[in-house]
């Protein structure tokens, strides 16, 4: 048979036919009325994207650029701060913060595990100036609660800003920015906008603004101030990725006409998307006889999956890739070879989710040889797990006197 592939990866993610269009005919020059109107209309719709009345920025960077530009905007050498680390982004927080001279209390979580809100509690101290967390930690396939953390810092009268790299957490999760009191919300292109790596967009609250004012940190490409002083003229810094600012506001489009043609409405649907896709993937999982990584926090970005014992993920990954051009994601780091990682962030659909379960059911008869399992049988538990998701959000959605 002739293969296509597809790509089931947490990011890059599939891209977006609208937004591939819109790069090829992105013949712009970036210092023009023509991509100042442009600038300033994708900078207003990301923000109805992530949720937020604050001002957004792109940066060309990839998410880490943002992540960076975070630490070095908001804290100075000696401040101290926390980080909550469990897994290979956590890691990266970590890195960071001490690039800049911090002084970093790290709390940490096992793989495939979260935090207790008890455990951040005892964590956060007078002087704690800002707390540092993944929305979802991708490498694992767990979500952490960003809004408990948030809540818990507004309870206790902290003064910490809550940062939150968010690149695989917008677009697949419910988030309240404004109203939850995250400081700073960070996003990547490549994950749910559908469209190549190269972008990062973040927003910071007025607390945040006030810290920037502050920081005795070097900076100078990543110069947030800078930046938003020229954002407001629809003009970036610097040189724009030009194609993928055409892209972005392509895929921002279709991600509103999901919605009716509002965004914010259209966000929703990219996330229960997602959340309905993860749990097609998990119950399938479960049909198998497998084991889910992390199943008491699962995340909808990626779903990671324990093989059998004595198997290598790695020989998965490759059977997938090899046999029918599915491109799933090895474990990270210390974690390569104990997992494999199936994503929902973005692009992808009902169509996609039985497409990649029926061909890790070929993989578990064939190579697998897990005992005793006939094919469909999670092809089945995905369809089932698909029609109680479908009908529960119908039913949100219908009048209280239309039921």
């Amino acid at each position: 048979m002739i293969r296509k592939t597809r790509l089931f990866t947490p990011g890059p993610t599939p891209l977006l036919p609208a937004a591939q269009f819109a790069m090829a005919a992105a013949d712009i020059h970036h210092r023009t009325p023509e991509f100042r109107a442009l600038y300033q209309r994708v900078l207003e719709q990301l923000k109805a994207f992530v949720g937020t009345k604050n001002d957004v920025l792109l940066l060309a960077s990839s998410g880490t650029g943002a992540m960076e530009a975070s630490v070095s905007n908001l804290t100075s050498p000696g401040d101290h701060v926390l980080v909550l680390s469990a897994g290979k982004f956590g890691e990266r927080w970590t890195a960071i913060t001490k690039a800049f001279g911090c002084v970093v209390d790290t709390l940490t979580a096992p793989n495939g595990e979260t935090f207790s809100l008890a455990e951040v509690k005892a964590h956060i101290k007078p002087e704690t100036k800002a707390v540092f967390v993944q929305a979802t930690e991708s490498s694992t396939g767990v979500r952490h609660d960003v809004e408990g953390i948030a809540k818990l810092i507004q309870e206790i009268g902290s003064n910490a800003l809550l940062v939150v790299d968010a690149i695989t957490g917008l677009g697949t999760t419910h988030f309240d920015v404004d109203g939850s009191g995250i400081d700073v919300i960070i996003g990547g292109s490549q994950k749910a906008v559908m469209i190549p790596p190269g972008l990062a967009y973040l927003a910071l609250s007025d607390k945040a603004w006030a810290a920037t004012e502050t920081s005795k940190n070097p900076r100078y490409y990543f110069d947030l101030r800078k930046e938003r002083k020229n954002a407001l003229k629809g003009e970036s810094s610097y040189t724009p990725a030009v194609a993928l600012i055409a892209a972005l506001g392509a895929a921002l489009d279709y991600i509103a006409a999901q919605g009716g043609g509002d965004l914010a409405a259209g966000r929703k649907a990219l996330v229960d998307n997602a959340e309905t896709c993860a749990a097609m993937t998990r119950a399938a999982v479960e049909a198998l006889g497998l084991k889910l990584f992390g199943p008491t926090a699962p995340a909808a970005a990626a779903t990671a999956i324990l093989p059998p014992e004595s198997v290598d993920s790695g020989v998965i990954v490759k059977e997938l890739k090899s046999r029918f051009a599915a491109v799933v994601t090895n474990g990270q780091g210390e974690m390569k070879g104990q997992i494999f990682r199936i994503a929902h962030i973005g692009f992808f659909d009902y169509m996609d989710t039985i497409a990649i379960i029926a061909a890790l059911e070929q993989v578990a008869v064939s190579t697998l040889k897990i005992p005793n399992f006939q094919f469909g049988q999670a092809v089945a538990a995905a369809q089932k797990a698909y029609v109680e998701a479908t009908t529960a959000k119908k039913q949100e959605a219908e009048p209280v006197g239309a039921r």
